[in-house]
């Protein structure tokens, strides 16, 4: 079986180094917001070449942080409103709704999946305080357009950058593109923890010094709560980790870019539709490969037989969950083709040629 993510050999590929850092934070008996987490956060700041990086507990944590130290500060309040993609993954409206903010549903462009620029200025209001930008399956999303509509509105541009680390527009990467990101550790990222992990990256320091002080339980000084804070820190072992599997990430990156032009140059089945590879390919870093067509369930399980191992990247939009029951009668018309017709086939940095090729030839014959 083609594992869809080979998530084993892909940290056995730094054993040794990975072994050694646990095994020195192990035994140095410090394992929170240490000196690991320290580093961490100067060596991603310095990747991404933004100012402050502050780690956190997940990536769901991150988008949440962000959004509650904004209204800490003022800029928001409970009722404001975030523009944001209506096929994101849920974890990206969760973090508005937690806030008490209202997201508002952009329909993505279908060619690509991304939040279409072009109906965002339509759905401003006066509640409207921001646009949240998924880089959905490691795609940028960023154009001239959404910064013109963001400052003609002062609408506040946060990233959603749990799928895209190393991708970048015009030398700038994502997560330094907007006012504030969010970045997801999970094991299954380009760049994953051996557990849950996560980070805000910002520009501004007043920003960057709150979301540190809400994290740690709204405290900056022991004892002494400034806000209702959370409990959202990045541990030792993970930070360490990371810190490590950050001095790969471009190389892995480029792994997957070279696979996903091979699918983009070899698949030719007309029952499949491809994403498009970018003329600029250090736009994308290929999270996910997904593909559509209007036979889903039989062309999965055709490729199951084939021993390829796929998966759904999302079944359910968020406006159509049972949690988001208010949403329901929304028309969203675009958003609910992809979710029927989207799947993820295997991409990943330890995947060979000789699967590669299997996974080509395998949808190459496939009969719609």
């Amino acid at each position: 079986m083609i594992k869809f993510l080979d998530l084993q050999k892909i940290n056995l590929q730094y054993k040794e180094e990975i072994e050694s850092k646990l095994i020195n934070i192990y035994t140095s008996g410090w394992y929170l917001q240490g000196e690991e987490n320290k580093l961490f956060e100067k060596k991603l700041s310095t990747y991404l070449n933004v100012p402050f990086v502050i780690g956190v507990a997940n990536g769901l944590d991150a988008l949440r942080l962000i959004l509650k130290a904004y209204i800490e500060l003022g800029i928001m309040k409970e009722g404001d409103e975030i523009l944001v993609p209506a096929n994101t993954y849920i974890a990206s409206i969760l973090a508005i709704t937690d806030n008490r903010l209202v997201p508002v549903f952009i329909e993505p462009a279908i060619d690509n999946y991304n939040l279409d620029s072009t109906k965002i200025e339509a759905k401003i209001t006066p509640k409207t305080k921001a646009i949240m930008l998924v880089h959905l399956y490691g795609q940028i999303v960023f154009n001239e357009q959404i910064i013109e509509i963001a400052q003609k509105h002062q609408l506040k541009i946060i990233e959603d950058n749990a799928q895209a680390i190393g991708a970048e527009k015009n030398g700038i990467k994502s997560g330094n593109l907007g006012d504030a990101a969010g970045f997801s550790f999970y094991p299954g990222k380009n760049l994953g923890a051996l557990g849950d992990g996560g980070a805000v990256s910002c520009k501004d320091e007043q920003l960057a010094t709150t979301i540190r002080t809400i994290a740690n339980y709204g405290s900056n000084e022991k004892y002494v709560n400034t806000y209702k804070g959370l409990n959202s820190r990045l541990d030792e072992l993970q930070a360490g980790v990371l810190t490590i599997k950050l001095k790969y990430i471009d190389a892995e990156n480029q792994k997957r870019r070279a696979i996903a032009k091979r699918y983009c140059n070899e698949i030719k089945n007309s029952n499949i539709i491809l994403p498009k590879y970018p003329d600029k390919e250090l736009e994308h870093v290929w999270h996910l490969f997904v593909i559509r067509t209007s036979n889903r369930n039989k062309l999965q399980t055709y490729l199951t037989k084939n021993n390829i191992q796929t998966l759904i990247h999302y079944p359910i939009p968020p406006h159509q969950q049972k949690a988001y029951s208010e949403y329901s009668n929304i028309s969203l018309p675009i958003t609910e083709q992809l979710h029927k017709e989207v799947l993820s086939l295997p991409i990943s940095p330890v995947m060979d040629i000789i699967e590669v090729n299997k996974v080509i030839k395998a949808i190459n014959e496939f009969d719609n």
